[in-house]
């Protein structure tokens, strides 16, 4: 028997025997049984059902076969504004207490503008 349960926010579409990798439930061990409420839909052929939104009576059951770790994630952010950089500035600052050669930031000319030709 078939069927489409959510979880945590998901949705999946299970048979028996599937094995499925899911975020952590909450005070669970390795062998603890889930039970599973939201199932949207379940059967198969001229059986199948669809809940508006769940199920009533419907329950999948689902043993926990381990808890582990995932790889961990590093977020950068990157500010809209050019005012949020401030890097070069702290760095140039630096370099002018050590006492060495005060050194100045590359003077760029600005490019030249070029005129778009007019959209027809």
């Amino acid at each position: 028997m078939k069927a489409t349960i959510k979880t945590q926010g998901r949705q999946f579409s299970v048979a028996e025997g599937d094995v499925l990798v899911v975020n952590r439930y909450p005070k669970t061990e390795v062998g603890t049984t889930v039970e599973i409420k939201d199932v949207l839909a379940a059967g198969e052929g001229a059986e199948f059902k669809v809940g508006s939104p769940y199920l009533a009576g419907a329950l999948v059951t689902a043993r926990v076969l381990e808890n582990k770790r995932g790889k961990k994630v590093i977020v950068f952010n990157d500010y809209k504004r050019k005012e949020h950089y401030y890097i070069g500035v702290e760095i140039y600052n630096a370099m002018a207490r050590e006492g060495g050669p005060p050194i100045r930031p590359p003077e760029t000319a600005p490019a030249p503008a070029t005129p778009t030709p007019p959209r027809n």
